[in-house]
């Protein structure tokens, strides 16, 4: 069918044929300092206890403190809200929260104000899988609005069209 070594950029390109959300995954860090980073790889693992897996790339900024925290929030992001997302993937880290509307969690992590839905976790696990780490959180409260979710498809932002 095909060869083993694929490149990334080709693999890249495939797997963006297929549309995800797009959420920002946020802590704080021992200052109390918010810090975040865009996020599309994100599910359900499970709904009793209710799971949730996000994939973080090593080489981002955030990875490291996120994966020693203990908690972390997954803000969804609504279909107004594209420029959180290109903002919390190219702006210098420790920028990414200045001069943006956000509130607190009830374990105090940044949620995204007017997302479409918010969910707070407790880290469960953390794996190690090639360039990424995927994290396990259970899920500890959410939260919600009537709101459109952002999507990311072949590169480009989306929305669903009424």
């Amino acid at each position: 069918m095909g060869k083993a070594d694929i490149e990334s950029d080709v693999f890249r390109r495939v797997m963006g044929h297929f549309p995800t959300g797009v959420t920002v995954v946020a802590a704080r860090d021992v200052d109390g300092e918010p810090y975040g980073l865009t996020v599309n790889s994100f599910a359900s693992v499970s709904l009793d206890p209710p799971l949730v897996l996000v994939c973080i790339d090593r080489r981002a900024n955030s990875h490291d403190r996120l994966v020693e925290t203990g908690t972390f929030t997954v803000s969804v992001l609504a279909a107004n809200q594209a420029h959180i997302a290109a903002r919390f993937a190219s702006t210098p880290s420790r920028e990414r929260f200045k001069d943006l509307p956000w509130g607190i969690s009830a374990a105090g992590d940044p949620v995204v104000e007017d997302a479409a839905a918010w969910l707070e976790c407790s880290l469960r696990e953390s794996h190690e899988a090639g360039d990424h780490t995927i994290l396990v959180g259970r899920v500890e409260s959410v939260g919600q609005r009537d709101a459109e979710a952002l999507v990311f498809h072949r590169g480009r932002y989306r929305t669903f069209a009424p």
